[in-house]
């Protein structure tokens, strides 16, 4: 017999003024970091800005190769900086801004960058929270990124 089971997630939507000084300037931060990509091909310029629980504070940007399967989004990019200049670190947020696309609503991040950014939460044992932030000032908040990959795959389907 069927079964239908449903999934839920929560996240806010605010203006930018609303939240915190903190998350503000991991916002502006990621603005900022998008204007340093490297997308001559797609011209699709991404920034993220992502805070560890010590406080500091690791940027990324989209970089593009001719074979577009070998460039790197910018979530991913300063994920793994920061884990490889501290393998222990422990992210407590994540802010995505990709400026040039007008209106109001965010660009969320690609499905790899959603298991990466999920994997991490693993990792570390803690919820990261998501903001997405849209050329209008919008700001989207998800509270873990596990929200943003339902029926993911993860190590438990891996072979023991």
């Amino acid at each position: 017999m069927a079964e239908q089971y449903q999934h839920t997630i929560t996240f806010r939507r605010m203006p930018l003024a609303e939240l915190a000084s903190a998350d503000r300037d991991l916002v502006d931060r990621a603005i900022k970091a998008s204007q340093r990509a490297y997308a001559p091909y797609s011209r699709f310029l991404v920034g993220a800005a992502l805070r560890l629980s010590d406080g500091a504070v690791t940027e990324g940007n989209n970089q593009e190769n001719a074979s577009f399967p070998a460039g790197i989004c910018a979530e991913r990019t300063a994920l793994h900086h920061a884990l490889a200049m501290n393998p222990a670190a422990v992210v407590v947020a994540i802010a995505v801004a990709v400026p040039q696309v007008a209106g109001d609503a965010p660009v969320s991040p690609c499905g790899i960058c959603r298991q990466a950014l999920l994997e991490q939460e693993a990792r570390q044992g803690s919820p990261m929270r998501v903001l997405l932030a849209a050329s209008s000032g919008a700001v989207i908040e998800v509270s873990r990124a596990a929200d943003l990959l339902p029926l993911h795959f993860d190590a438990s389907f891996l072979p023991k």
